[in-house]
Order: structure tokens, then sequence, then C-alpha cells
């Protein structure tokens, strides 16, 4: 019996020893890490060495290893509950609590090219614009046009009546016709010496006031007409057949839209960069998406005491006459070359009270992900859907355009790939 424990406890020695190798080379994967069949098999050495052992010195070693298994026990336990524990629950809660990643939408800051510009809001005016009216009074007879309708000039827009002066001409061609004949009377008379110088002088005159008569009926008559100075359009009708006008009473208006001007103004300092010719552009509410282009016309020669503002005239072609005077115009004015700028989204901006700031994608110092840091800017000029950077940032460096609310500096973060919005058709005005 005592010999076939002793094999038994050899062969478990070496079978643990062999499962150990084996497991640490990878062979087949153990049940238990190969340390546990190494201590296995000192064990099973172990209890070899005491059978080994006369009784007398059996009982000694029993206790000192005992004592070892004891105090390992012991040691083992306090370092579990001690140190292992503590450092397990500190990670548990620290994973628990830890932030996780926000996810964010970036994109590049990047130079740009970008010509000085001055953006102002002027309103449209007419190339030529008058308000038609009556220089006499009459009774309106004919009308000749309808509201809205283009006219070339001269036409024929208003007849009143000239009933009592086609009478009053009459009358003077009559005096008129008598006057040449007692003209033509006194020149003869005065050819063959029965008449004086005087009665050919007299009939003279006669005959030039008839004449200035005639003339000034037929003024009065031409002014009862009403013509258009120049080509355009007419706009409502305030007039109608059988109506009786006062001189000046307003009729419709005449605008010429073809070209036409915008009247915009300017800050003062403005005028050391501001030159006639300038490429101008502008844009209205009712015409969206469009922009139509011109160039600086005139310079008002002097600055308002009021406002310190100088008034500046930009002259655009109008051929659809789908602009109109009165309107409201966004206009922007290229005051120099371009020159090269740092730009972002303008969604990359965050505005605070104590200055403006972006958060910049960074990697993690542990080289484990990506983290943010808040960097403060100082801006520039905004065009469209971009606003130029003057300090802060430099090109390459990737700010966050989506998803800011969230963050605080060295926050760590996750890009999204597909989250970016589009840009709005039309940029909202402020």
């Amino acid at each position: 019996m005592k010999r076939a424990t002793t094999w038994v406890l050899a062969v478990a020695a070496i079978v643990a020893l062999a499962v150990a190798a084996a497991a640490n080379q990878a062979h087949f994967h153990a049940p238990a890490a190969p340390g546990a069949f190494v201590a296995i098999a000192i064990v099973c050495a172990l209890l070899l060495v005491l059978r080994a052992l006369p009784l007398g010195a059996r009982r000694p070693v029993v206790f000192l290893l005992m004592l070892v298994v004891i105090v390992a026990v012991v040691g083992g336990l306090s370092y579990f509950q001690f140190v292992l524990k503590p450092t397990i629950v500190k990670n548990a809660i620290s994973a628990a609590f830890a932030p996780k990643p926000t996810s964010v939408v970036v994109e590049e800051a990047k130079s740009e090219q970008w010509p000085p510009q001055l953006s102002a809001i002027g309103t449209l005016r007419a190339f030529q614009g008058v308000v038609v009216a009556p220089q006499v009074a009459g009774i309106v007879t004919i009308r000749n046009f309808q509201s809205g309708e283009d006219v070339e000039a001269e036409a024929k827009l208003i007849e009143l009546d000239t009933s009592v002066e086609q009478a009053d001409l009459a009358s003077s061609l009559a005096q008129l016709k008598n006057a040449n004949v007692t003209l033509e009377r006194a020149r003869t008379l005065i050819a063959s010496g029965n008449t004086p110088q005087s009665t050919v002088d007299t009939a003279l005159a006669a005959r030039d006031s008839a004449q200035a008569a005639v003339d000034r009926v037929r003024a009065v008559i031409a002014q009862k007409t009403i013509k258009a100075p120049f080509a355009g359009r007419l706009g409502l009708r305030n007039v109608d057949i059988g109506q009786y006008v006062a001189p000046g009473t307003p009729l419709t208006t005449l605008q010429q839209l073809d070209p036409i001007f915008v009247d915009f103004s300017a800050p003062e300092g403005a005028l050391a960069t501001l030159a006639v010719g300038q490429a101008t552009t502008l844009s209205v509410d009712a015409q969206p998406g469009h922009v139509f282009a011109g160039a600086v016309t005139a310079i008002d020669a002097r600055v308002s005491a009021d406002s310190r503002n100088v008034t500046v005239r930009a002259q655009f072609d109008n051929a659809d006459r789908r602009l109109l005077p009165g309107m409201f115009a966004n206009v922007t004015v290229n005051t120099g070359a371009p020159a090269d700028v740092l730009t972002v989204p303008r969604t990359a901006v965050v505005y605070g009270l104590y200055g403006d700031s972006a958060f910049v994608v960074l990697p993690a110092p542990s080289g484990d992900g990506l983290i943010v840091d808040r960097r403060l800017i100082r801006l520039g000029a905004t065009r469209g859907e971009r606003i130029a950077i003057v300090d802060g940032l430099k090109a390459g460096d990737k700010v966050v355009t989506a998803g800011q609310i969230k963050l605080q500096p060295k926050s760590p973060v996750v890009i999204d790939q597909g989250g970016a919005l589009p840009p709005p058709a039309e940029t909202p005005k402020p």
C-alpha cells in the first residue's frame, strides 16, 4: 500500500510538470494556469519527501509546512482585503464614472484668398425718375397708357381739353393774317412814297404781336399734351378720363430702370480704400441667391457731419428689370487685392463674454484616443458660412464644428464622419 501511494504521488508530480510545460508552450489549452500545475507537482514532491523521512523527523517538518501554509493563507487574505480589493473597487468606480467620449464633427482650418471688402446697406435708385404732372390745369380727355407700361421717349401719355385754346388760336391766327395784310399794304405805299416810315413800323409791330399771341396759344395747347420725357416704365395710374387736374397734380411716375443706381453709406475711414471703378456686388431679398455685379461710379463730395458717413453710388446693369427703385440692398465693394487668410466654418466659433474660442481635436497624452483643447481666437471678416481667424489657430488644425455644447478642455472625443450638417440654402440675417 505504501509503495502504491509513492508511485501515485510520483506519477502525479510528473504529469503536473508535463501539463505545466505543455500549457506554457501553448500546445493545448489547460483548464488552469501553468503555475497551478507546478504547485501541484511541488506538493506531490514534498509529500514524497515526507514519506521518505523517518517518523521522528517527519513531525517537525509537517508542523513547519503547516505554519507556512497558514502564514501564506493569512498573508494572501490580507493582501486581497487591503491591497487588491481597494484597487479593484477603485478601478470599477473610475470606470463607472469616467466620461465617455463625445461624438463631434470636425473640419480643418484652411488658408484661402479673400479680397478686402466693404459691406454696407444701400437703397436702389432709378437712373432717371420723375413724377409725371401737368403744367397747366384742365380736364383729361385722352389717356394713352396703363399702369406699369413701358413707354418710349416722347410717347403721349395724357391729353387735356384744348377747346378754349383752339378757339383762342383761331382768333390769334385771324389777327395775325390781318396784321400781315396791313404790313404788306404799308410796304407798298412806302415804296411809292405815299406813307411815312412810321406806318410801316407800326404795322410790323402789330404783326409781331399777333405772331407772339399765336405762339403763346400753341405753347399752351402743347402743354396740355403730356409726353414721356425719356424711355422707361410707368408706375400706377392716378388719373381718369374726365378728371380735372390742377398744375402739379401727380398723374403717374416714370422710371428708367436700365441701368440702375444703388446709394449706400460708408464710414469716413473707408475713404482711404474706396475709389471710382471698384467692383461691386449686391443682393436683394426679392431675388434670393442671385448676385448682381456693378461698379462704383461716384463718391459724394462731403461727409455727413451727423453720421460721419459718406454716400457712395454704384451702377448696375438691369436689362431684365429685376431691380426696382427703393429696394433694400446688401452691397459689397472689393477694395483691394486678394490676401491669404485662415478660415473656419462659422459653427466652429464658441462666442463668450470673455472672448471667443474654438475646440481643437488633439491626440490624447496617453496615445489612446482623442481629446479637445480650447483655444482663444480673434475673429476677422465673415464671408458666407466661413469666418476668418486672425489669431489663435493655424492651418491644418482640426476644429470642432458640431457638438461643442458638451465639451470641456481635455474631454475625450470621437469623430463622427457623417454627422456634418448641410449648409443652409440662405444664411439667416442677424
